[in-house]
């Protein structure tokens, strides 16, 4: 048994088996809280944890599973389809015969496509069975809106430092579970700076202690850093995180702190992002945001994408930098974003409008018979200053910029 025990991942191992030994969460599962009140009582409605790596989702879903009556069957969206469902359903049809309900975790729902959500839908919907979903993803945007209505969401958030430091020691002094046995040797410093970089995953944090255990029974800062080398930076390229980094970004920049944008644009690129993306929005937002306060800035943001292009990453970071920061440091101007979206709105709202016939042009005989280009007052003879409308008759005299 204690062999089987040994072969199992650290993290695996430490999961706790209890509620009160559950940390880190404790505005969703703490004392008298609604989710901690149905586990306790085993009236589990359809429920979707949501939340970052290593912040428990399915370490709540196995407490559940050793705290209910009700069966629990559990795959993972990565590996499982319509056709493990259908087992499933078919246990599940069994089990109300036997007045019982039935429980399913599925691990990574966001993984399952339209017709496989779609397929589970009239089981949580009739209470064949319960579902329990698991995503690291925005459900709002990756589980079907019928499904996600007949569930109850709860958001994890990333584990506390003080937390993850508790995980660590317990990990550290368990002899039956955790590397109790092993004498392992490591201060309260090297632990804190574990704990920070794990950036609130329990997981990361305890792979990276057993891998460094499994190096040298004294487990120094230097060879922390060397496990985690870049894996401790949260950054999914497809997924919530790469769009809240990049809105912190653009957002940073628009409040011109060039410090902000710096880390936020360090963040990207330290992870692995690819800076031809950085740099396509960075020619944007010159637009977008500081347009003719300066138009140089659009000249400096497509330079900067050249640049990108022609020495890649990591040499093309400083440029990067240097484009971000003059860019947060620019004077800020939205006119041409707002006037752009008006235009854009008359253009919805009144469809196809004529153009006028005076500023139509008139390359054929016939063309000039119908009228077109007559009365056009050529500007250069008029000193620039004439009056003329340019604009659809319905629209004549619109402002969408001074």
């Amino acid at each position: 048994m204690e062999k089987e025990i040994k072969k199992t991942p650290l993290a695996d191992r430490m999961r706790p088996e209890k509620i009160d030994d559950f940390l880190g969460q404790d505005e969703v599962v703490g004392e008298g809280k609604m989710l901690r009140l149905a586990i306790e009582s085993d009236k589990l409605p359809s429920i979707i944890f949501w939340g970052p790596p290593g912040s428990g989702k399915t370490t709540l879903a196995y407490i559940i599973a050793r705290q209910t009556r009700s069966e629990f069957l559990q795959f993972s969206a990565v590996t499982s389809g319509i056709r493990a469902l259908k087992e499933v359903i078919k246990k599940a049809r069994e089990n109300e015969i036997e007045d019982k309900r039935t429980i399913l975790f599925i691990d990574e729902i966001h993984r399952w496509n339209k017709a496989q959500q779609d397929a589970l839908l009239p089981y949580v919907e009739q209470g064949v069975i319960t579902l329990i979903g698991a995503t690291t993803e925005n459900p709002s945007f990756e589980v079907r809106g019928a499904l996600l209505s007949r569930c109850r969401v709860f958001v994890l958030k990333r584990i506390g430092h003080k937390y993850i430091e508790k995980i660590i020691k317990s990990a550290l002094g368990s002899k039956e579970r955790g590397l109790g046995k092993s004498k392992i040797k490591i201060n309260n410093d090297v632990i804190k700076v574990l704990a920070r970089m794990s950036n609130g995953d329990a997981r990361t944090a305890l792979n990276v202690l057993e891998y460094s255990s499994s190096i040298n029974n004294k487990i120094s800062l230097e060879i922390i850093k060397e496990a985690f080398q870049k894996s401790y930076l949260m950054y999914d390229k497809d997924g919530e995180e790469h769009y809240n980094i990049i809105s912190a970004l653009h957002k940073a920049m628009r409040g011109s702190d060039a410090n902000a944008a710096l880390y936020w644009l360090a963040r990207m690129l330290e992870a692995g992002e690819e800076p031809l993306y950085i740099a396509r929005r960075l020619v944007r937002f010159s637009s977008e945001d500081i347009g003719l306060a300066n138009s140089k800035a659009l000249e400096q943001a497509v330079a900067a994408y050249q640049a990108c292009h022609f020495i890649g990453m990591p040499e093309c970071n400083v440029i990067l930098a240097q484009v971000v920061v003059y860019m947060s440091k620019c004077k800020k101007s939205n006119n041409l974003y707002i006037a752009y979206k008006k235009a854009a709105q008359d253009v919805g709202e009144h469809g196809n409008l004529g153009v006028p016939l005076h500023i139509r042009n008139a390359p054929t005989k016939l063309m000039k018979e119908f009228g077109y280009g007559k009365g056009y007052k050529y500007s250069p003879d008029h000193g620039y200053k004439e009056e003329q409308n340019y604009l659809p008759d319905e629209l004549k005299g619109r402002k969408y910029i001074n």
